[in-house]
Formats: structure tokens, C-alpha cells, sequence
């Protein structure tokens, strides 16, 4: 007999918590139960070298709750940060690293000259994108400040949970989505998920680019997705000259579907796929606690739990 196994993903953002619970396979999820809670003002901050929670009681006490009321308990717990906590970064470098702590220190060297504080103060992870023949590689780096990622793990603790797993909404974004999008070689993906526009392009199935813009304003302003979709695609042309992505997809925000849709159309050439969570998410609505919140402001949170199925 085969046991499938359950996980949990949560979000974090400035003003709340999201979590999910999810069973199923990665290439289809199926949701348990969701709960969602809402911090007071003023809560959480964030920014790139302080910790982000101003009021830890109220943080943890959010928190705990909605975990409990999940009624799910499980070691698999993969926790999404705002990419505003941190930085990423795609670099290309001339030689192959003879092992992975070599990497992290030629890493930290090459970033010392270009980021605008102490990388030894910061916790870096990276993933190797592509090797060429002649000994360059690509790498895709994350980085936080120590301060900032120990202080959630340690409130998230106190809250009785132990992330197996942190990350950046983006790539949970995308890694719900990633069994369609992998399906071409070279694409684009665009997401705007509580007024952040991320922007993601592959070629043979390398990460190429990334942009996480915030969109400031309780009203998206489409103009200005326009502005930031094209000006990102017109960056990433002038770097790859003649290189083109054959499929689009994106991700819209909650009432503006078909608007968002035309908007990066008009951007990038190619009328995108429309990704709906629904679409990729098994959700059978006798099963599914939290009082019909919609799949669409849970997507980084089922991203984030796909990473443990």
C-alpha cells in the first residue's frame, strides 16, 4: 500500500498569515484545510537589516492560533517570506566551484563589490542554474540578513512550528504553477500576488531573470504593471539579443483577470495563459476549512507546501 503524505505551507506577509494544508502528489495537490489571520497594524516591518516583527507577542499569538485551528500537525512545514526580506540575485561566474563552501565564499566576494551591506552579516543559500563548456556557470542566490531569518525561525518556534523549509513568495508562486510552465522550454512568468509583480523568465528551462517589484496603492495601477513588465523585458532583451521566450503565462490578482491578461500582452507579444490555482489545486469544499477563502490568495502558501509532497 502507498501512503501519500501531508504538508503544510504558510505565508507571511506584512499583514497577515495564510497557511494550507495539502495532501496529493507535486503535479496534483489536493487541499485539507486553509486558515487565514490578520495581524494588527503595525505588526510586521519589512525591511533588509532589522528584524521585521515590531510586536513578537501578537506575531506569535496570530500565528499559533491559526496553526491550531488547521488541525493538521506535521513536521513538513515550509514557510514563504516576502521577497522584500531579502534579495535575489542570477550571477554568472568564470570557473566552477570545486565544492559547495568554495562556493559560498567566491559568491560572497563577488557580492561584497555590489550590495550595499556586510554579506558576512547575511545568510546566503544558492542553486546552481547552468554549466557551460567552457567552465562558466550561472548561479541564482538568495541572501537575508541573519537577524531577519532568526528572529522568524525563533517566533515561529515559539508558535510551535519548525519551518522545514523558508523561501521567497516568488519561487512558491511559481513552483505551485511549475508542472505547466516546465511543460516549455522557454517562457515567461508573471504573477502579481498582493501588489507585488514578479517577473520570471526561463530558457531551456533555466531561470534567466527575476524581478520582484512592489506596486504601491490599494488600486493596481495597470499602467504601471505595463511600465514594469516592459521595461524588465526590455533589460532582459538587451542582455540575450535575439533570444525570445515562446510561452507566457501569469498569474492575476483577485477581479482584474482579464485586464492583467491584455496588459502583459500588450508588454511581452504573446498573449498569455491564464494559471488559475483551482486549475492545479484538488479542493474538495467538504473538506476545506476557513470559510471559503479563495484559492487565488492561497497560492503561495500551496506553493510553498508542493515543496514537501
Amino acid at each position: 500500500m502507498f501512503f501519500s503524505r501531508n504538508a503544510v505551507g504558510m505565508e507571511i506577509t506584512q499583514h497577515g498569515v495564510r497557511m494550507a494544508a495539502v495532501g496529493g502528489s507535486k503535479n496534483r495537490p489536493k487541499l485539507l484545510a486553509c486558515e487565514t489571520a490578520q495581524f494588527p497594524a503595525g505588526t510586521v516591518r519589512l525591511v533588509h537589516r532589522e528584524p521585521n516583527v515590531v510586536e513578537p507577542a501578537l506575531f506569535v499569538k496570530e500565528v499559533k492560533e491559526a496553526y491550531l485551528k488547521l488541525l493538521h500537525r506535521t513536521g513538513l512545514v515550509s514557510v514563504s517570506l516576502p521577497d522584500a526580506c531579502g534579495r535575489v540575485v542570477i550571477l554568472d561566474l568564470e570557473t566552477r566551484f570545486k565544492n559547495r563552501d568554495e562556493g559560498y565564499d567566491i559568491i560572497r566576494w563577488k557580492l561584497k563589490k555590489s550590495l550595499p551591506f556586510d554579506v558576512n552579516e547575511m545568510h546566503l543559500d544558492y542553486q546552481l542554474l547552468r554549466e557551460k563548456e567552457n567552465g562558466e556557470i550561472s548561479v541564482l542566490v538568495a541572501i537575508i540578513a541573519r537577524q531577519v531569518v532568526s528572529q522568524y525561525e525563533e517566533l515561529l518556534a515559539e508558535a510551535g512550528i519548525q519551518p522545514a523549509h523558508i523561501d521567497f513568495t516568488s519561487f512558491n508562486l511559481y513552483r505551485l504553477f511549475s508542472p505547466r510552465i516546465a511543460m516549455s522550454e522557454s517562457s515567461l512568468f508573471v504573477a502579481c500576488h498582493d501588489n507585488v509583480l514578479s517577473i520570471l523568465i526561463f530558457h531551456q528551462d533555466v531561470l534567466e531573470f527575476y524581478r520582484a517589484k512592489e506596486l504601491p496603492g490599494s488600486d493596481l495601477d495597470m499602467n504601471r504593471v505595463f511600465m514594469e513588465t516592459n521595461n524588465s523585458l526590455l533589460f532582459y532583451r538587451d542582455k540575450n539579443p535575439g533570444r525570445e521566450f515562446r510561452e507566457a503565462f501569469c498569474l492575476a490578482p483577485a477581479g482584474d483577470g482579464e485586464l492583467f491578461r491584455t496588459v502583459i500582452t500588450e508588454a511581452c507579444g504573446l498573449e498569455p495563459f491564464m494559471l488559475l490555482p483551482d486549475t492545479f489545486v484538488g479542493n474538495p469544499a467538504s473538506s476545506v476549512g476557513g470559510g471559503g477563502v479563495p484559492l487565488a490568495s492561497l497560492a503561495a502558501a500551496l506553493g510553498a507546501a508542493t515543496r514537501n509532497l
